[in-house]
């Protein structure tokens, strides 16, 4: 059995330290077990002086009140009642022994064992608290910043111990009973094949094509956001008019506050507990961004992707996962559905940002600089701690936390380490998927929160992408057919033997605010612009010159429909030719592309009507039920150059 990692580092303090802490740490935990009931004794204000100048600078007291199962809650450390009085009991325990030993001038004790439920999985039997080997000090330098220093510290422990919850292997099964694990590592496998037959020299590794997935499905499938709740009584619109006092259930699942989603129809309010426990999440499968990076990091934990949550101070939270093959760390926002974006947020959605931190079973990481381009205005910002306290703070807790660890796992997180940070010299430069503002949440939310679009333009970088070219066996059949469906999200290659690539935008040669809009209530999908942008593009282009080849003749049928004054414009160019077509769902023949090589296919949407006006041009409007309709098809003739 493992001993407590805090009580450990609580004893490297001096006899008369020890003893002064312990006795307040102690009063802490007697008030608990005497007055189970007393919702007092279960909170311990962060400015209290007692608190602030007697606890928090003694290195291992904190960590113990983490570790007795104390959390944050903002201005306050709370002890819930879903928290473990047994845990609290064994560390109070261990605590009072080493105390009485020092007192009657004995030898210090070794700290008891762990309590049973606390973290026992391989490698972090000494990570189950988040532990500083090194005492927690202020520069002399800042005294006026002491209230800001202990709420960053508290912040940087809660976090810390909350990333130990993902290692819950009765946590992480009840996760994986919810993916699809076997479907969408098949579609993992099956891209990683067709990444490598398109290049044989690719690197990807199917882990890779499995985080994609799984931010699909969690996006599309399994989670929902919530603005405001529709009224439980008459269905009708609410709106958050403050927060409502929490119940005994709210806290046992470490739900912090509750909003009030008042109806202003029927006058009924309807409770949002904002819960914190990844377990409830996988129940209620809804939230804003904290119950989404909250319940992703499980998932991709509980299918062995190496995950950690990510905490911005500028009021995000998303996922990163760690790639064997690539030796790096990808950003994954489940809420925006997009991987390998890191500068989304500063970019896109014009973030100011400060301190971004990264929190893994093995360690505390600043990863600020990789969403940044701007390096020097991020630093003017980084005020609220000195940058000397964070290092040696962050240095702490790593070291206390990878205490257990193998002398060979110590070193494979020191080289990561170096990575990163040579990664972080040097800042990138946007690229497309990274300029356009937030899509996740209302458009009336995003304004509020100013991270619908940045001083970047969607246009402002070129965005070459995929271009259809005919295989052998096209070129033998003389033949090249692709259909869409928006149902499946699937093209088909059916004159490449039914080959199929999932993803709307897969396929697509260029995009600009547009994105795959899935109705859940309504079940229906369909392919829209953006909120908040006046003019959507998407574009498919066909190239037959490397081939040998020409068009014989094209057929094209698209589908597309619009509301109110919305508009859809469908054009067909090649070289300096261009037609404009119906997306009227009829198959259309073009034989004035006869002799050409090339071709694009282009579809531009506008219009529509106040604030839901994106929603009023549409393209491939489809039931979830009707899976065996194509809403896009193309039909190829070729014939030799």
């Amino acid at each position: 059995m493992a001993v407590s990692p805090a009580v450990t580092t609580l004893c490297e303090n001096s006899n008369e330290v020890f003893l002064d802490v312990a006795k307040l740490l102690l009063t802490y935990a007697d008030n608990i077990l005497r007055y189970p009931n007393e919702d007092k004794y279960r909170s311990i204000r962060i400015g209290n002086p007692t608190f602030s100048t007697k606890l928090l600078p003694i290195k291992g007291a904190v960590e113990c009140l983490f570790e007795m199962g104390f959390e944050e809650a903002e201005t306050h450390l709370v002890f819930p009642k879903s928290a473990s009085v047994e845990q609290l009991k064994l560390i109070r325990e261990s605590i009072a022994a080493e105390r009485d030993q020092r007192l009657r001038g004995g030898q210090c004790v070794q700290p008891i064992a762990q309590a049973a439920g606390s973290v026992s999985a391989p490698e972090s039997s000494a990570a189950a608290s988040s532990t500083s080997t090194q005492p927690f000090s202020l520069p002399p330098s800042q005294p006026s910043s002491l209230e800001s220093s202990m709420s960053f510290y508290v912040t940087l422990q809660s976090n810390f111990q909350h990333v130990m919850l993902y290692e819950n292997p009765e946590l992480q099964q009840k996760a994986r009973s919810h993916i699809p694990h076997q479907q969408l590592s098949s579609a993992a496998q099956h891209k990683l094949k067709q990444a490598k037959e398109a290049d044989p020299e690719c690197k990807l590794g199917v882990e890779d094509f499995l985080v994609l997935e799984l931010l699909g499905w969690f996006k599309q499938d399994f989670f929902s956001w919530v603005d405001c709740l529709p009224c439980s009584r008459c269905g009708g619109p609410t709106q958050n008019t403050g927060s409502l006092s929490l119940s005994t259930d709210d806290r046992c699942w470490g739900a912090q506050r509750v909003e009030n989603h008042y109806c202003q129809d029927c006058g009924l309010s309807t409770r949002f507990p904002r819960y914190n426990n990844p377990e409830k999440l996988l129940e209620t499968r809804r939230g804003r961004c904290g119950e989404w990076a909250n319940c992703f990091t499980l998932c991709c934990r509980s299918l062995g992707l190496e995950a950690r949550y990510i905490w911005d101070s500028t009021d995000h939270v998303w996922t990163e996962i760690y790639s064997a093959s690539q030796r790096r760390w990808l950003h994954c926002d489940s809420c925006e559905n997009v991987c390998d974006k890191p500068l989304l947020y500063e970019v896109g959605w014009g973030k100011k940002l400060a301190y971004i931190l990264a929190f893994s079973k093995d360690q505390v990481v600043d990863v600020t600089w990789r969403y940044s381009c701007k390096h020097p205005e991020v630093l003017s910002r980084r005020t609220s701690v000195q940058e000397a306290w964070l290092l040696h703070t962050i240095n702490g807790l790593n070291s206390s936390r990878q205490q257990s660890l193998s002398p060979d796992r110590k070193k494979e997180l020191t080289e990561r380490l170096l990575v990163e940070l040579v990664e972080f010299i040097s800042p990138k430069k946007p690229k497309p998927g990274e300029l356009g503002g937030r899509n996740s949440g209302s458009l009336a939310w995003r304004t509020a929160r100013g991270e619908t679009s940045a001083a970047y333009s969607e246009t402002s970088i070129p965005a070459a992408g995929y271009v259809f070219s005919p295989t052998e066996k096209e070129k033998s059949d003389r033949l090249l057919h692709v259909s869409y469906s928006a149902t499946k999200d699937q093209y088909c290659r059916v004159s490449n033997s039914s080959e199929l690539i999932q993803s709307w935008d897969h396929c697509v040669w260029s995009k600009d605010s547009v994105f795959r809009k899935v109705e859940n209530d309504w079940q229906m999908v369909y392919i829209a612009r953006t909120e908040g942008s006046s003019v959507g593009r998407i574009s498919w282009k066909f190239d037959f010159a490397p081939a040998g080849m020409k068009i014989k003749s094209v057929s094209i049928m698209a589908s597309s429909q619009t509301f109110h004054s919305g508009k859809v414009s469908w054009y067909l160019r090649s070289g300096h030719n261009t037609t404009e077509f119906s997306g009227d769902g009829k198959m259309q023949l073009f034989s004035s592309l006869s002799g050409s090589s090339d071709f694009i296919v282009v579809a531009e949407l506008s219009g529509g009507d106040g604030e839901t006006s994106w929603q009023h041009s549409q393209l491939f409007r489809q039931s979830l039920k009707e899976t065996a309709e194509s809403s896009f098809e193309i039909l190829i003739h070729l014939e030799d150059a």
